[in-house]
């Protein structure tokens, strides 16, 4: 199997563990708070912190896929040749951006973090953790567009 389609099928496994593990994590909050009567004090975190990773690692994911949201009326005015070169200006843009935000800056947020020690309020856990999604899905988007530069 190919390197892309491996990483493609480990990411949508990935993605759905993670909104598993939120849906489940709301409804105990839901059944904590409304049957027991003593709402859970983690689950708002929690699902907070599962969020960002759905959020992050979902741009990644439609990234790789080619289906995020574009604007192609420029390139439906022109011919092939414009179009093709479009496309390059895009994947090499799409590939600085997420180098220098999300790679670099990714990266220097989870250091300082670390450095700092910080951890959540109620789940005690770094996070630096929970900010290192950031520079792992910029790498994916890099290694993703890359790819695509070299196939067109």
């Amino acid at each position: 199997m190919e390197l892309r389609k491996k990483i493609d099928k480990t990411l949508g496994t990935a993605l759905t563990i993670i909104m598993g593990l939120m849906v489940i994590n709301v409804l105990w909050q839901v059944f904590s708070r409304f049957v027991i009567g003593s709402p859970s004090s983690f689950t708002d975190e929690l699902s907070r912190y599962l969020m960002i990773w759905v959020g992050i690692l979902g741009a990644a994911y439609v990234s790789g896929r080619n289906m995020h949201v574009a604007i192609d009326v420029v390139p439906l005015k022109t011919g092939p040749a414009t179009q093709k070169k479009l496309r390059i200006l895009v994947f090499i843009l799409v590939i600085l951006f997420a180098f220098a935000a999300m790679v670099v800056g990714g990266l220097r947020l989870v250091y300082i973090s670390f450095l700092l020690g910080q951890t959540s309020p109620a789940l005690q856990i770094p996070l630096a953790f929970v900010y290192a999604v950031i520079p792992v899905s910029g790498a994916l988007i890099i290694y993703y567009k890359i790819t695509d530069l070299l196939r067109s």
